[in-house]
């Protein structure tokens, strides 16, 4: 039998005319499940979280956010919004790219997602943040501080673990380590990218534009 080069080997099963790739990705791989039900765990700790603002809200009163606090000013973060959007896209592209064995595209493409991403959270650590407790309020304030400051803490804190394993794909990507074939830790960063994209869609309606409303 003739294998393309650079092609999965293949190892027996102990089953006649049985083979199994000795790497795999999307549901073939174990690892890439991990990574679903991973997200599955942390997309529910999210929606428990929102729904503990409105619970927080609604029992509050008319008059939300309370204690005389602002509603969230909004042109900061719709540029923080638009900078973590777009990190989405040299992402998705990253994986593109691998899968037709594209190794340079690859690192070039994280390389521009892992700055967008850190764009995002030093402008959320170094400009909202300050601002906020120097004239606003804190996470001791009252329970609508204290729910603003977990969830965009939380959320910045996996975009935190976002930029972790994109420099950690990075560096096996110059090892080279993906292939055409063998790129599953690509996809579960990807996959675990867009989670976290996604889910500030839902923070910013929850935390910064319904108040408005």
């Amino acid at each position: 039998m003739t294998v393309a080069a650079g092609a999965p080997l293949l190892v027996p099963t102990g089953q006649p005319d049985e083979r199994l790739p000795t790497v795999a990705d999307g549901p073939r791989s174990f690892a890439w499940w991990g990574m679903v039900w991973f997200i599955a765990v942390e997309a529910t700790l999210f929606a428990l979280l929102l729904a503990s603002y409105f619970y927080l809200r609604f029992r509050t009163g008319p008059v939300w956010p309370p204690d005389g606090i602002e509603a969230p000013k909004l042109k900061l973060v719709f540029i923080m919004s638009a900078i973590l959007w777009s990190s989405s896209v040299p992402v998705h592209l990253a994986h593109s790219a691998i899968k037709r064995g594209q190794q340079k595209t690859l690192r070039i493409c994280l390389a521009l997602g892992f700055v967008l991403g850190a764009a995002f959270l030093a402008l959320q650590c170094a400009v909202e943040y300050p601002d906020i407790l120097r004239h606003e309020f804190t996470p001791r304030t009252d329970a609508y501080g204290s729910a603003f400051f977990t969830i965009t803490g939380l959320h910045g804190a996996h975009v935190a673990v976002g930029l972790l394993m994109n420099a950690w794909v990075q560096m096996r990507a110059r090892q080279g380590a993906f292939d055409r074939y063998r790129h599953v830790s690509v996809q579960n960063f990807v996959m675990y990218w867009h989670f976290v994209d996604v889910v500030w869609v839902f923070v910013l309606a929850t935390l910064y534009l319904s108040p408005h409303l």
